[in-house]
């Protein structure tokens, strides 16, 4: 935690502010000579009020010859009590509700999440509404030692696959019958109606099917239904936008982040973090553990659907030398639109 705004004097506050404002603007270190342009003090007097922040633990240096950078610890002092945010342009707040029109809801999400990603420089990142499969064609494929290869194909054209293990005495006859049985008789069903359906004409015998094999679908299609409850739908964008050619300086860190951003599931635990929240989230380097390494800052916001209940969260992620003034504005009036868009 940083110490309160209110514990700075007014000569304190004012340089901290100029050093973080240049800092954000070039990605440089800050030195007294580019301060003395903007206030009214001799370099002296600026390296002396410089050292009383670097001891506080706000600034740092990179080197002994340089000048000085913020920390975590002071990014969030500014973000917290100096930072004065800036309400989107009239045209970047129209293009953001424009890109959603007349879309789906899948298609809106990918591309408020890209508009978002080009205006911010940041990638830009989308938690979308759980919405469970529906069975278009399943099918088997024997292995050996009593397996099967189960692909199940999902009307929205994404395809699974899974070894899954055979009853004693399966045959090949029964694995096929079975799969054409449901492709025909289950499609357009999700995956929970689809097992309560076969489980319910196994019972009634309505269908001359195996009923071990058919036992064993019914199960799987209950396994993938609960396993999509849990897998989140995540949308990421722009990542491209994180290379570049202040990148070149710091790649490592790069390299770091973009490596980060594959794992979907971590990202979309952390974005699930600011589902409480009724505001703009903003975690800051090592404040959140999964981009500790890189430095790397998360600005997020949930949104709503119909009923006013949070559905899904979006915002972006970049290097903690973000403009927080603008994006973050930014990042909330999406959100909001998203919320109007989803009502």
């Amino acid at each position: 935690m940083s110490e309160p705004i209110g514990q700075l004097t007014d000569r304190m506050r004012e340089i901290f502010g100029q050093v973080v404002d240049r800092y954000l603007d070039s990605g440089a270190p800050v030195g007294s000579k580019i301060i003395a342009e903007r206030v009214s003090l001799s370099p002296a007097s600026i390296r002396g009020v410089m050292q009383q922040l670097e001891e506080r633990g706000l600034l740092t240096h990179p080197h002994t010859s340089a000048g000085r950078v913020p920390t975590e610890t002071g990014l969030r002092l500014f973000v917290d009590g100096i930072m004065q945010a800036s309400i989107p342009h009239r045209s970047m707040r129209e293009k953001i509700e424009a890109e959603m029109e007349g879309l789906s809801v899948e298609q809106a999400l990918r591309s408020v999440t890209q508009t978002l990603s080009g205006l911010s420089e940041c990638a830009g990142v989308v938690t979308a509404p759980k919405q469970e499969i529906r069975l278009k064609q399943l099918a088997f494929v024997p292995l050996e030692a009593a397996r099967a290869l189960a692909v199940l194909v999902g009307d929205d054209g994404s395809v699974e696959n899974r070894v899954v293990p055979l009853p004693a005495g399966t045959s090949a006859f029964s694995l096929a019958e079975i799969g054409n049985y449901a492709t025909a008789r289950l499609a357009g069903l999700t995956l929970s109606e689809a097992s309560s359906r076969l489980r319910a004409d196994i019972a009634d015998r309505k269908e001359a099917i195996d009923a071990a094999a058919a036992e064993l679908v019914a199960s799987g299609l209950a396994d993938w239904s609960r396993d999509g409850d849990d897998r989140p739908v995540l949308i990421i964008r722009g990542q491209a936008n994180l290379i570049d050619e202040s990148a070149t300086a710091d790649l490592e860190r790069v390299r770091q982040l973009l490596e980060e951003l594959e794992d979907r599931q971590q990202i979309a635990r952390l974005l699930d973090g600011a589902r409480d929240g009724e505001g703009v989230r903003i975690f800051i380097g090592s404040e959140n553990r999964m981009f500790a390494l890189s430095g790397s800052s998360v600005i997020a916001k949930p949104y709503r659907g119909a009923d006013g209940e949070v559905i899904g969260v979006i915002g972006v992620i970049g290097p903690t030398r973000l403009n927080y003034a603008r994006v973050v504005p930014m990042v909330d009036f999406t959100a909001e639109a998203l919320t109007r868009r989803m009502s």
